[in-house]
């Protein structure tokens, strides 16, 4: 089996917000074979930019367009053509954009693979540890302590047993953001834990950001509420403005969606003290370097709780991943009301039952189909490279 062609499909809705939900817009990846397999992934990213990165032609031995890396060579050995893919793009990658692109064309593979096979995803990967886990509904924060209450109430009584809420209206008072932390922890109770996403560039034009002690003003504020975790509170650089977020509060800390490549983990994990490890399979390197990042978690005593953002397809693959590491607590279901999320994958890719536990899909490969309908709809012009 070979690859023949990647395809890139940008989607957009008419009108995108300027609001923190990156579910207004996405880039799937598909992976042609000879042997007629496609394998599905995507990137959380900006489209364009991952686009550019996947189709560009060879400049050089290690500046070339992923699509050239992988055309040709056989889908089914995936750890090698990660390796070749990291090479072959060190001059403008190894970290970034880079590492987010890789990450689409991994998913793809190990969805072709699956579907040779006729294995999900997660048996590859060594068998399920667990094939459940709870899901933790993922919304934004509304603007007003009453609209929170509700927000929170709306999950619980669909049988969520956590919820995370994040940026918002929070960043520009420490009162008012205790205020909708309260809230929250109120129409929890104690059935619910609450995560809180801090957002670490309040207001709409990137005016400033958190520091170390402001963050600490707001933990300690917020602290009396007993929130699960605090996450993404400081720019993904600011080492140790986590380290010292971590030694002020007796709240978890949380992140890693922003890190690239299991080296920007390890400096998290090592210089920045997190508690928990939040590695995106549609931005870190793919299901390959998320695996990586789990594991270097686990040997350091901490759990791994995916981020997962934008459609129904990362929640499916990171199920798997899920199902197949030992540190995982949650699965991210990120609820935003968007076609992306709600329909391009038939759904959002994960059911959630009664008792708020999210399974593991036994279908072939990673296991969700695009809607070609959907695609039609909300497609920006874009072409195979093959």
């Amino acid at each position: 089996m070979r690859i023949t062609a990647v395809e890139t499909i940008v989607l957009r809705v008419p009108d995108v917000l300027h609001i923190n939900d990156s579910a207004q817009d996405a880039i799937v990846i598909r992976v042609h074979t000879d042997a007629g397999i496609t394998g599905v992934g995507e990137v959380d990213s900006s489209p364009e930019v991952i686009r550019a990165i996947i189709e560009a032609p060879r400049s050089h031995r290690v500046c070339t367009g992923l699509a050239q890396v992988v055309i040709g060579e056989d889908p089914r050995d995936i750890e090698r053509l990660w390796e070749r893919m990291y090479r072959a793009s060190v001059w403008y990658g190894r970290r970034g954009a880079a590492i987010q692109a890789m990450s689409g064309i991994d998913l793809a593979l190990w969805d072709i693979k699956g579907k040779a096979l006729g294995l999900p995803v997660y048996k590859l990967l060594g068998g399920a540890l667990r094939t459940r886990v709870p899901a933790y509904a993922s919304v934004l924060m509304p603007e007003t302590p009453d609209a929170a209450f509700a927000e929170v109430r709306r999950w619980r009584d669909r049988g969520f047993t956590a919820i995370k809420l994040g940026w918002g209206p929070m960043g520009f008072d420490v009162a008012s953001d205790a205020a909708l932390v309260g809230a929250a922890r109120e129409a929890a109770g104690d059935r619910m834990e609450v995560m809180i996403d801090l957002g670490f560039y309040p207001g709409p034009d990137l005016e400033w950001g958190w520091d170390a002690s402001r963050v600490l003003d707001f933990a300690r504020a917020i602290e009396p509420f007993r929130p699960y975790w605090l996450e993404e509170f400081l720019p993904p650089d600011d080492l140790n403005g986590f380290a010292r977020v971590a030694a002020g509060t007796t709240i978890r800390t949380a992140a890693g969606e922003n890190c690239m490549g299991r080296y920007e983990f390890i400096d998290l994990m090592d210089r920045g003290h997190v508690s928990v490890v939040q590695p995106d399979v549609t931005r870190c390197g793919g299901i390959t370097e998320a695996l990586r990042v789990a594991h270097l978690a686990h040997d350091r005593g901490l759990p791994c709780i995916p981020h997962a953002w934008s459609t129904g397809l990362i929640k499916a693959a990171t199920m798997h991943l899920i199902a197949a590491i030992p540190n995982a607590r949650y699965l991210e279901y990120a609820l935003p009301e968007t076609p992306m999320n709600m329909n391009l994958f038939g759904g959002l890719g994960i059911e959630v039952d009664g008792d708020g536990l999210a399974h593991v899909l036994d279908r072939p490969g990673i296991g969700v189909e695009l809607d070609e309908a959907v695609v039609r709809e909300y497609r920006v012009d874009g072409a195979a490279l093959g």
